[in-house]
């Protein structure tokens, strides 16, 4: 198997370590490309107003001073051309992917246009405390169950236009319940804080703050289920049509 890694923490980053050490557990055909540096909250974008460059730093080993998916386009049009991948896996991610994170998420995005690309994608975020572990990002939850995970999401069918969201929780390896496969989750915009300060020129400054979970009568979200301490496993796919609005918009428009 063919495997792609890439990642939006950069290429140095200790989950991109940890990534390809759970991906030589199923294959030695890997090749890396990712942001030459932190592209976190990157989303789906691309760079289209100036140039991207190409760094090599080892054997299949490249770095891209743009987006994720930049990374991703680089390696399938361009480095992988005369052998496209059979898997894309991005991460691990340094901190959570849940609910509408999806959406600001380079981690996410690099796994949405390895699906858009035609290939079985899979995002990969290792949820931690950051008020008990400071910058310190402990992978090993990740470590011990990401070949687990990955195994029946390689093995059995795949939709196309598909991709496959999964989060670790913020526990010790031995402490993970299981995985639970479920929902993307919302969180209480209502609940949205925003933190005021000032500088020391005396400029304003905003830091944002996420609001809680917002609860669902079997606790089947992302959200809750990595609380809950279980890895989480969420199939997303990239028709964001609401296809339940499209006969009464189109009857809204009916004459015009």
């Amino acid at each position: 198997m063919r495997i792609l890694l890439t990642n939006d923490d950069g290429i140095h980053a200790p989950g991109l370590a940890v990534l390809e050490t759970i991906a030589r557990t199923i294959s030695d055909d890997i090749t890396i490309v990712a942001p030459s540096e932190e592209m976190s909250g990157a989303g789906h974008s691309l760079t289209l107003t100036r140039p991207v460059r190409l760094r090599k730093h080892g054997e299949r080993r490249f770095s891209v001073t743009g987006t994720p998916t930049d990374s991703v386009m680089m390696a399938v049009a361009e480095i992988m051309k005369d052998g496209p991948p059979d898997l894309v896996l991005s991460g691990v991610n340094r901190g959570a992917n849940l609910g509408e994170d999806v959406t600001y998420s380079g981690t996410v995005s690099a796994a949405m246009e390895g699906a858009l690309a035609g290939f079985r994608s899979i995002a990969l975020s290792q949820v931690y405390a950051r008020e008990a572990m400071g910058d310190a990002v402990p992978f090993s939850a990740a470590e011990a169950w990401g070949a687990k995970v990955l195994a029946p999401l390689i093995a059995g069918p795949w939709t196309p236009g598909t991709l496959v969201n999964v989060n670790f929780p913020a526990l010790p390896a031995d402490q993970v319940r299981g995985v639970r496969v479920v929902g993307q989750g919302i969180r209480d915009y209502g609940r949205l804080r925003i933190v005021k300060g000032t500088d020391p020129r005396g400029y304003n400054y905003y830091w944002f703050g996420l609001g809680g979970a917002v609860p669902t009568p079997k606790h089947d979200t992302d959200l809750e289920a990595v609380a809950d301490g279980f890895v989480s496993v969420t199939p997303l796919h990239l028709d964001l049509t609401h296809h339940a609005s499209l006969d009464r918009l189109r009857e809204a428009y009916q004459g015009i």
